[in-house]
């Protein structure tokens, strides 16, 4: 299928950085005096930004805490968390499996590529550059980059209008339920590929158009069709 547009998620689709997230949450937990949690039960959290998988921490750590008190509670967290974020993103981050061979490949056939995460720019931008995979993407919209993050369509949207793409040119890839809710939103083709984090559910049960086993076959699949 041709394309001239792909968008990615990052976390769990172009980069398994799992590991470093949970260190960060643990550390924050720690300095609380906290147990820390085991990465499986984090990975369930991932997804939605760092307050949100904060949010979703605490309530795991203290079921029974009220909700306002939550809200007191992740308050005086987040600053713990993000700097406990910023020294360990882009440490222990990797690309998974054919990542960088797929995306030389479509830069190299002229697809033009964008990120779309709901993780915030500071931590986007910098996990990009310190895996090397900032620049084959001409663009990064983070989930504070504009007033909706996904599943919201306007992440998409914005690229497309931005790039001059159409939505029948144009595909999204991630790993989870939202990221098919997102591209199902903005009209775009709707991608998937089986790893990653998904809140544990498999990725067929989003109902993607297709899933990829790795970036790799997604470009091997759609180069040929750009040549035909």
């Amino acid at each position: 299928m041709q394309k001239r547009l792909i968008t990615f998620d990052l976390d769990g689709t172009l980069l398994n950085s799992a590991p470093e997230i949970t260190a960060a949450v643990n550390l924050t937990l720690a300095s609380y005096g906290i147990p820390p949690l085991n990465m499986g039960t984090v990975i369930g959290f991932i997804g939605q930004g760092t307050r949100e998988l904060m949010r979703q921490v605490l309530a795991a750590v203290d079921p029974a805490s009220p909700e306002d008190a939550l809200e007191t509670w992740l308050h005086d967290v987040m600053p713990v968390f993000i700097r406990e974020y910023e020294n360990s993103v882009g440490t222990l981050a990797q690309p998974y499996p054919g990542v960088e061979k797929g995306l030389v490949t479509l830069q190299q056939a002229g697809v033009r590529m964008a990120v779309v995460t709901n993780k915030e720019e500071q931590f986007a931008q910098n996990l990009l550059a310190a895996t090397g995979l900032l620049s084959y993407f001409e663009m990064v919209i983070a989930g504070d980059s504009l007033p909706y993050k996904k599943p919201h369509s306007l992440p998409i949207v914005h690229v497309l209008e931005q790039l001059v793409v159409s939505v029948q040119d144009a595909a999204h890839v991630g790993d989870s339920r939202i990221d098919v809710q997102t591209a199902r939103n903005a009209g775009v083709t709707a991608w998937a590929v089986p790893y990653g984090y998904n809140h544990g559910d498999p990725i067929e049960l989003a109902q993607p158009d297709r899933i990829f086993m790795s970036i790799n076959d997604l470009a091997n699949h759609v180069v040929p069709a750009i040549s035909a």
